[in-house]
C-alpha cells in the first residue's frame, strides 16, 4: 500500500512561509493532480514527499509510515522532473537503468525491465541514442521510462510536460492517460496546466498561497467551486465576474446590477439568509450564454459584440454586462459583426454567487 498522507504540513523559509498547515490524504492507486498558479506551494510539496526538501514541521506518511527524517533512496519513490535531468553521456538504456544498477540488479533483470518499459513507452528505437540525438517529446519519454523501471510504489511529477509544444503536450497527456491505466500505482502529479489537471486526475486539489482551496474530481470542481478562485482558475476561457446586489421581488430572488436583472434558482435562494440589498459578485462561464430562444424559466440578455476571437471549432465573444468586460463562447460558424448586439438565453441554474469580501461561494 503506498497511501499518502500529508498531517499538518509545513515549510517555510526564513520568515516566509510557502506551506501551511497542510492536510491532505492520496490513496493508493489514484492519480491526484496539485494544481495552482506559479508560487502556490504545489512542486514544493511534491519535493518534500520525494524528500528533496525538509519539512519545517508536520508529518508525511508512506504506507502508513512517517517518512519525514528518510533519505529519498528510502522512500520507495520515482520522479519525473521537469527538465528531464538526462545524464548525456549514456545512452538512453544507460539513462534508464541507471537506479537498478546502482541497486546491483543482475544484468538480466535490468535488460528484462528496460526492455519492458521501452517497448511500453515506444521509445524501443532509441535504446542506443543519447539524450542530444533525442527530441524534447522522445526525452521526457525516456524520463518517465526511467522512473517506471524502478517499479517503485509511487511515482511523483514535477510539470513533465511544461517544456513541450502545444501538439506534443496532447499527445503526452493521452501517452500519460494510457499509462495511468496500465500501472497500479499511487500518482501525485504537479502542473500549472487546468487542461493537464482535468484531464488526468482522478482527484484533483486547487492550491492557492501554500493552502488547500478546494479538492475533488474535475466535474465536481467546474461545476461547484468553493470560492471565486476556484471558479476562476478552473475553466478555458475563465469564468465570468461581475457587481450585482440581491433583490426579492414577488418571491423571487433576483440580481440586479447595471443593465441586467437575473432570477436566480431555488437551490441558491434556500441557501441565502440575508437578501435585503445585498451586495454580491456574480459568476458566469462563457459556455452558458446560448444563441438560441429562450425557453421557461430562463433569461434573456441582449449583449453587444465588441470584439470576436476565432479559435477553430469556436469563437469567443469580447462583450459587456453590468459595466464590465466578459467572455461568451459561440460556434465558430456563428455569423458576427463589431458592434452587433446579439440576443443570449440564460439558465439561472448556471449561475455562481460569490461574497464580495470573503469570495465563498454562496
Amino acid at each position: 500500500m503506498s497511501e499518502i498522507i500529508l498531517e499538518n504540513l509545513v515549510k517555510r523559509y526564513g520568515n516566509i512561509t510557502v506551506i501551511d498547515g497542510l492536510n491532505l490524504t492520496m490513496d493508493d492507486n489514484e492519480f491526484t493532480v496539485l494544481v495552482g498558479p506559479s508560487g502556490c506551494g504545489k512542486s514544493t510539496t511534491l519535493r518534500m514527499i520525494a524528500g528533496l526538501e525538509t519539512v519545517t514541521s508536520g508529518e508525511i506518511y508512506i504506507g502508513g509510515k512517517p517518512v519525514s527524517h528518510l533519505e529519498p533512496k528510502d522512500r520507495d519513490i520515482a520522479m519525473v522532473f521537469q527538465d528531464y535531468a538526462l545524464y548525456p553521456h549514456m545512452n538512453v538504456a544507460k539513462n534508464m537503468s541507471f537506479a537498478l544498477r546502482l541497486a546491483r540488479q543482475s544484468r538480466a533483470e535490468i535488460e528484462k525491465r528496460v526492455n519492458k518499459v521501452a517497448e511500453m513507452l515506444g521509445i524501443e528505437p532509441l535504446l542506443s541514442r543519447k539524450p542530444a540525438q533525442l527530441s524534447g517529446g522522445q526525452r521526457q519519454r525516456v524520463a518517465m521510462g526511467r522512473a517506471l523501471v524502478r517499479d517503485s510504489g509511487t511515482f511523483l511529477f514535477d510539470e513533465p510536460l511544461s517544456n513541450l509544444d502545444a501538439k506534443l503536450r496532447a499527445q503526452m497527456r493521452a501517452e500519460l492517460a494510457l499509462m495511468r491505466q496500465r500501472l497500479e500505482k499511487n500518482m501525485v502529479y504537479v502542473t500549472h496546466d487546468q487542461v493537464e489537471a482535468m484531464t488526468l486526475g482522478d482527484r484533483i486539489v486547487v492550491m492557492h498561497q501554500g493552502i488547500i482551496q478546494q479538492q475533488g474530481s474535475a466535474e465536481e470542481l467546474y461545476k461547484k467551486p468553493v470560492n471565486k478562485f476556484v471558479a476562476g482558475f478552473l475553466g478555458s476561457p475563465p469564468m465570468n465576474f461581475f457587481d450585482g446586489t440581491l433583490e426579492e421581488s414577488a418571491g423571487q430572488l433576483v440580481v440586479s446590477g447595471d443593465g441586467f436583472t437575473l432570477p436566480l434558482p431555488d437551490t441558491l435562494k434556500s441557501r441565502i439568509q440575508d437578501r435585503s440589498d445585498r451586495a454580491v459578485t456574480v459568476g458566469i462561464r462563457p459556455s452558458a450564454f446560448l444563441l438560441s430562444a429562450v425557453t421557461a424559466g430562463q433569461v434573456q440578455l441582449e449583449l453587444p459584440i465588441v470584439l470576436s476571437e476565432y479559435i477553430g471549432s469556436q469563437s469567443v465573444i469580447v462583450s459587456s454586462l453590468g459595466g464590465q468586460q466578459i467572455l461568451i463562447e459561440v460556434g465558430s460558424d456563428t455569423p458576427l459583426k463589431a458592434n452587433e448586439v446579439l440576443s443570449f438565453a440564460i439558465d439561472p441554474e448556471s449561475i455562481s454567487l460569490f461574497d464580495p469580501q470573503s469570495e465563498v461561494a454562496l
